[in-house]
């Protein structure tokens, strides 16, 4: 099993949220407001001028389990795919020894 994560402007998470839907491999993702705190921020064409007063960004966290099989579809799919948070965000792939119910 695998967890991808990834983290988006908190401005495209309805669009990541439908395009997640659509992918048969995932079941279940969650998302956690996040806020990035960075030096580099002022120099972020992609931040909107509210961004830049209060000093931070406001950002989407995905968190997903996906299966073995399946994660290099899913990768394939989200490099492909339309949506205008390509090239926007960030992302990373951990394994997951162990995951159930409690």
């Amino acid at each position: 099993m695998k967890k991808l994560t990834m983290i988006v402007h908190s401005s495209l998470q309805q669009e990541l949220a439908d395009c997640l839907r659509s992918m048969p491999q995932l079941d279940t993702f969650i998302f956690s407001h996040v806020e990035e705190h960075s030096s580099q921020l002022e120099h972020d064409p992609f931040l909107s001028t509210r961004d830049k007063v209060v000093g931070y960004v406001p950002q989407v966290k995905v968190d997903a389990l996906i299966q073995d099989k399946d994660i290099d579809d899913v990768m394939q799919i989200l490099r492909v795919s339309k949506c205008s948070f390509k090239g926007k965000g960030i992302y990373w792939i951990t394994n997951v020894p162990e995951a159930g119910e409690l």
